[in-house]
């Protein structure tokens, strides 16, 4: 183990590779599996019952529930051994029976979760998946590979997300949907057949975006989603409606540049 680890608090029942780098104030609970090319940052604490392998990096301030698998291999059978990567940032909670996978050569050879999210029991997050901040995953939410969840998106309990899909910054998805296409910024989308069914009005208030950035989301919205225009010229239209707010230039952005098409 690391010098660092001297400062850890390791459960005597742990089982921690000398190979592993414990940073102070970390906490190792009992029956725990600490690999050897795993890194923990300050003051995060492992609770009993974790595995935590593969080349996996945790950052400040996290807990892990029991029965969490962190960092194992891909459940893809392309995965040929490559050297890949699990990257965790800080302030996260990950709750009971959770599964992680690291990267594979295919998706740039990491999966990477932000800061402050929120991951429920049961939860998949598959291999190259990247979580961006303010997550939340409610129970048995599941992330297919190369899935991209933006900032502060909330995805419901038994949610399925397809590979390669795109969840935009504060969208919600509803619990037990099926998403097959992205899904636009600051919108929810619900079904088993997730169909979209509003703005994420609730979400953008709580995030205290403007009354103006508001109002301009909302034109934005209808623009895109309820005229019968071509998205080019949707997109015309609105940048004929005056300056746009950040929020609005990133709803457009991001429907412009979806390759497997944005949820109606």
């Amino acid at each position: 183990m690391s010098v660092k680890s001297k400062e850890a608090l390791i459960d005597p029942r742990a089982i921690v590779h000398l190979g592993a780098e414990l940073d102070t104030g970390v906490k190792i609970g009992p029956f725990s599996i600490i690999g050897p090319h795993v890194k923990i940052g300050s003051g995060t604490v492992i609770e009993s019952h974790v595995v935590l392998e593969g080349r996996t990096t945790i950052g400040r301030d996290n807990r892990i529930f029991p029965y969490a698998s962190v960092g194992a291999v891909p459940q893809d059978l392309k995965y040929g051994g490559e050297d890949s990567e699990l990257v965790i940032g800080d302030n996260n909670t990950v709750r009971e029976c959770v599964t992680i996978n690291k990267g594979t050569e295919g998706g740039g050879m990491v999966t990477r979760l932000g800061n402050g999210i929120l991951v429920m029991a049961y939860c998949h997050i598959a291999h190259d998946c990247q979580i961006g901040d303010g997550v939340i995953m409610a129970n048995q939410a599941t992330l297919a590979g190369h899935v991209e969840i933006q900032d502060n998106a909330v995805l419901g309990g038994m949610t399925g997300i397809h590979q390669f899909c795109r969840i935009g910054s504060l969208a919600m998805v509803g619990a037990h949907s099926y998403v097959s296409m992205d899904v636009a910024p600051y919108t929810t989308v619900q079904g088993v057949r997730a169909k979209l069914s509003g703005l994420n009005i609730t979400g953008i208030k709580r995030s205290n975006i403007s009354e103006e950035s508001l109002a301009a989301l909302k034109v934005a919205y209808r623009i895109i989603f309820k005229s019968s225009l071509l998205l080019e010229n949707a997109v015309e239209k609105i940048a004929e409606n005056g300056p746009a707010s950040p929020e609005v230039d990133q709803f457009v952005d991001f429907i412009s540049s979806s390759e497997r098409g944005v949820i109606r």
